[in-house]
C-alpha cells in the first residue's frame, strides 16, 4: 500500500533529523542487470566503473550525447530516513534503484554540488546532475510519492537523493561512517 501525500508530509520531520556532517551507510544495493538488485554488506568503488558489479557503465544513458554512461551519475545516494518513510519496509528500499542509502542530510543547502564525502575508505563527490522520481519510482511507491519527492519541499531536501562520482576508490561497508571532507 502506498502512502498519501499527507502521510509523506507528516514523515518529513523524521527525515529532517538526519545528521548534517557525519552519518552512516545504512544499506548498499548493486544493480548487476536491468531490473536486478543485489543487497551487499560491502562494496568496492572504482573511479572508472563506479560500484564494481553494478551495470551503470554498461547500461549507459540514453540522454547523453552518445548513449554512454554519464560520469556524474556513477552513484545514486538516497537518504535512509526518506526511503524508510516512502518504502515502508527495508526489503523494499532496493526498489528505488539507488546504490547507497545514507543516514545523512542530502539537502542541497547541506551538500551542494562539489561536496566531497568519505564513504568508508572511498571519497565521492556530489554532482549537479538532478536525481528525480520517475515513472518507475511512481510504479513502485505510488504517484503521491513521486510527486512528493519532485515537489518544492522534496527538492529542497533532495528526498529522491543525489548523484555522485567516485574520486578515490575504496571499500564501503554497511555501518561505515559517511562524512563531509575538505
Amino acid at each position: 500500500m502506498f502512502l498519501s501525500t499527507a502521510e509523506l508530509e507528516r514523515g518529513v520531520a523524521q527525515v529532517r533529523l538526519s545528521p548534517a556532517d557525519q552519518g552512516t551507510v545504512e544499506h548498499i544495493v548493486c544493480r548487476p542487470a536491468v531490473g536486478e538488485r543485489q543487497v551487499l554488506d560491502e562494496a568496492q568503488l572504482d573511479r572508472e566503473q563506479g560500484l564494481l558489479g553494478d551495470n551503470w557503465l554498461a547500461r549507459g544513458n540514453p540522454k547523453s550525447a552518445h548513449g554512454r554512461a554519464h560520469p556524474d551519475t556513477q552513484l545514486n545516494l538516497m537518504n535512509a530516513r526518506a526511503i524508510a518513510l516512502i518504502a515502508g519496509t527495508k526489503a523494499r528500499w532496493q526498489l528505488a534503484g539507488d546504490q547507497f542509502y545514507l543516514d545523512l542530510d542530502l539537502g542541497p543547502a547541506n551538500l551542494p554540488p562539489g561536496t566531497r564525502l568519505a564513504l568508508g575508505d572511498a571519497v565521492v563527490e556530489v554532482t549537479a546532475e538532478p536525481h528525480l522520481g520517475c515513472r518507475k519510482f511512481s510504479e513502485r511507491f505510488g504517484r503521491d510519492a513521486a510527486l512528493f519527492v519532485n515537489s518544492a519541499l522534496g527538492r529542497s531536501l533532495n528526498l529522491r537523493g543525489v548523484n555522485a562520482r567516485v574520486l578515490e576508490p575504496g571499500a564501503v561497508r554497511v555501518g561505515a561512517m559517511v562524512r563531509k571532507v575538505g
